[in-house]
């Protein structure tokens, strides 16, 4: 629950190291392979408890299922944690055995779930200069380092060279975050990018209202946007996103949401970047989508959502498991995922485009997805996400601090729109710069188009690979030889039964104990 404190909304960080450090001491206290899965499932409990009710708002079941699939791999990280111990580097190896665990969660099943990796907890702190260095996975890393490293130094405190060890080792992180915290990519030119946010009623599976009304909302607050603009409040953009769902009704085929979609971009004098539900591409299918619509009608290509949410967008085994859980109607057609990275062309000028990033919602969760922006030739990034479902909850800003550790990782300013979640921008170091939620917002925001990519870019996914390939050989050998030291030992002996002692005589003939007059 400690750790859970170093997540948004609360964001008190130093509660997740103190939360990491108590998870190493009571694994280290345990007298047994049961005890630390018993401890890892504890820990994962008690931080998904505290972290992810806001699946709650969809179903009381869904909740369930997502805290005990998450939990899941904190019983498996007591496991590692147990084994790591047994080796005199176990500071290091425990942090890799937390990002072995978070790797696999992000992956498994169903394409993963990292939504609580440590390195999210710690955007405020002072190792958050190692995102653009190594990425989420390597702060995660350093985290769990530090946490660990403490814990030696208290327990070997008087040993002054293993103490000065687990100082050094602290202060190479603190170093390594500093120097991380110096790197900045150039700026080329700028761009005026616009963003929409509609509101929605929020609450449920129903939180984005009737249909068709998320369209009208953001044509309404894309007017007052136009309003602002020809009073010469705010800059005449050269693109205004809508987030995702901002349509949902394809636009191509719908003529009411077509009328809407292109009397907006009118109004504003500029392409909008439309977050649309497309028909298709199979009967009973979907794709959430991000395409530029002008007066004139849609613009290709188009990006089409990579990381779709299991059980939100999709139904694994569809067949298999609708009948069985009636709730599972709600998610309606399949949504395909798409497979392209999410930039595209985006015209600003006459013969002059600039490479816009593109990422949907759930997208931010996923680094291969984020890191393929920068090297596909995104300069500048947008976020479209609705959160209306979840308004109001925790969720919302979980999310978005996720995104700011990807403009942090990335260098890169983001624009976030939003359906009613948190709406705004935030600079290349991952601070905040405007925001709004719940209610209908908009704005226009002169973005710094930029160019190159960060080491994390290069590193990050590489370097979580490979800690969690030394980590699970380096526990396996140390279990392996725990094995074969049990087996070589024998079965232990079993322990001599005593006797009772025998009553001590009394008078002649008695068998009661005698008494001492006192």
């Amino acid at each position: 629950m400690a750790t859970g404190l170093g997540f948004a909304p609360i964001g008190l960080w130093p509660a997740t190291l103190l939360g990491v450090a108590a998870l190493t001491v009571s694994v280290k206290a345990s007298r047994s392979g049961w005890a630390a899965l018993a401890a890892g499932a504890a820990f994962g409990l008690g931080l998904t408890s505290t972290t992810l009710t806001w699946m709650a708002m969809i179903t009381v079941g869904a909740a369930a299922g997502l805290i005990a699939v998450v939990s899941g791999w904190y019983v498996l990280l007591g496991l590692l944690l147990r084994l790591a111990s047994k080796s005199p580097l176990w500071p290091v190896l425990s942090a890799g055995a937390w990002v072995s665990a978070e790797y696999a969660a992000s992956t498994f099943p169903f394409g993963g779930f990292g939504w609580l990796r440590l390195g999210y907890a710690m955007l405020d702190s002072p190792l958050a200069g190692i995102l653009p260095v190594l990425g989420v996975g390597g702060l995660s890393f350093a985290t769990a380092l530090t946490a660990n490293l403490a814990v030696f130094l208290v327990r070997h405190r008087s040993l002054r060279p293993v103490a000065g060890g687990a100082v050094l080792g602290i202060s190479a992180l603190v170093l390594t975050s500093m120097a991380g915290a110096t790197i900045e990519l150039p700026q080329s030119s700028s761009v005026e990018l616009g963003w929409v946010q509609g509101g929605a009623p929020g609450g449920g599976v129903f939180g984005l209202g009737a249909p068709g009304s998320t369209t009208r909302r953001h044509a309404a607050e894309t007017t007052v946007l136009a309003e602002k603009i020809l009073d010469g409040k705010l800059q005449q953009p050269d693109v205004v996103v809508w987030p995702e769902n901002s349509t949902d009704t394809d636009p191509r085929t719908d003529e009411d949401t077509r009328r809407l979609v292109t009397s907006s971009s009118q109004a504003v004098r500029a392409p909008l970047l439309v977050g649309e539900i497309l028909a298709g591409p199979g009967t009973d299918q979907r794709q959430t989508a991000s395409q530029f619509w002008t007066s004139d009608g849609a613009l290709d290509p188009t990006y089409v959502k990579r990381s779709i949410v299991p059980f939100g967008e999709w139904i694994p085994y569809r067949s298999l498991l609708l009948p069985l859980i009636p709730e599972l109607r709600y998610v309606g057609f399949q949504t395909v995922a798409g497979q392209r990275p999410g930039v595209l062309a985006l015209p600003i000028r006459a013969r002059s485009t600039v490479g816009l990033g593109i990422m949907i919602c759930f997208d931010v969760a996923f680094d291969q997805v984020a890191y393929d922006l920068p090297t596909n030739g995104a300069q500048v990034i947008v976020v479209q996400s609705s959160n209306a479902m979840y308004q109001g909850s925790p969720q919302v800003p979980q999310q978005f601090a996720i995104t700011r550790a990807r403009a942090a990782e990335l260098r890169r300013e983001i624009v976030v729109a939003t359906t009613s979640g948190i709406s705004g921008v935030i600079d290349s170091r991952g601070n905040p710069m405007t925001t709004a939620s719940t209610g209908p917002a908009s704005g226009v925001a002169s973005i710094p188009v930029r160019d190159g990519i960060t080491p994390a870019v290069v590193l990050a996914l590489p370097l979580q690979q490979a800690i969690g390939l030394i980590t699970v050989a380096w526990v396996a050998l140390l279990g392996g030889r725990a094995a074969g030291a049990r087996r070589r030992s024998g079965p232990a002996p079993p322990r001599a039964r005593q006797r009772a002692p025998e009553p001590r005589a009394g008078r002649a003939g008695s068998t009661r104990p005698s008494c001492r007059r006192g």
